[in-house]
């Protein structure tokens, strides 16, 4: 790989100082979201269902439904259907 002359170690030194500086503020929101998930989990909340939640409410509806569907069908092909008990 050739170097290109025409690099300019200012711009690249700005570009690299933003990605850092762009690190270290994910590494403190990645802080805040643990500290929200304790929280959840002292008042009672199951945080690995609420990731899970947060994962779907991302999808595209139409996603979504696909991902539920296979996950009917890939369920009751293994026998693990949970039915619903009549009440």
């Amino acid at each position: 790989m050739s170097i290109n002359s025409s690099v300019s170690a200012a711009e690249l030194r700005q570009f690299i100082e933003k990605v850092e500086r762009l690190d270290e503020d994910k590494a403190e929101i990645q802080n805040h979201i643990k500290d929200v998930l304790s929280e959840a989990k002292a008042q009672g909340f199951d945080t690995k269902i609420m990731r899970q939640v947060i994962r779907m409410r991302k999808m595209k509806k139409e996603e979504l439904i696909e991902q539920q569907e296979l996950l009917d069908v890939y369920t009751h092909a293994l026998g693990m259907q949970v039915e619903a008990e009549a009440a």
